[in-house]
């Protein structure tokens, strides 16, 4: 059962995106990619809202999840969100498989 996070990252004058390449340049979100259990960690740019930046984030468990939060790169992290003074909001998912009616709607 795998576990997915979105978190909205909202800042101002541009300080989410720019967040999101730092994040990509100093090697961090290759580490996490990296991490046991990290099945994948994404950033997305909505195209309503340029302030804002969505980081899909899944873990194939709770105890994968629970080492990354406990990871030293955890700091670091806050401290880029601090530096950037951005707020957050999170929704968490836990996955399921999709009926099978569904694949009608699917074009692969």
């Amino acid at each position: 059962m795998a576990i997915t996070i979105n978190l909205y990252y909202t800042g101002s004058s541009g300080s989410a995106r720019e967040f999101a390449r730092e994040m990509c340049r100093s090697g961090l979100v290759g580490s996490i990619r990296a991490e046991a259990g990290n099945l994948r960690y994404e950033y997305f740019f909505p195209m309503e809202d340029e302030e804002t930046v969505l980081l899909i984030d899944s873990w194939e468990s709770q105890e994968a999840l629970d080492r990354h939060h406990a990871s030293p790169m955890m700091a670091r992290l806050a401290e880029l969100r601090e530096r950037y003074d951005l707020h957050m909001r999170a929704e968490r998912y836990v996955s399921a498989e999709a009926p099978e009616a569904d694949e009608g709607f699917i074009r692969r």
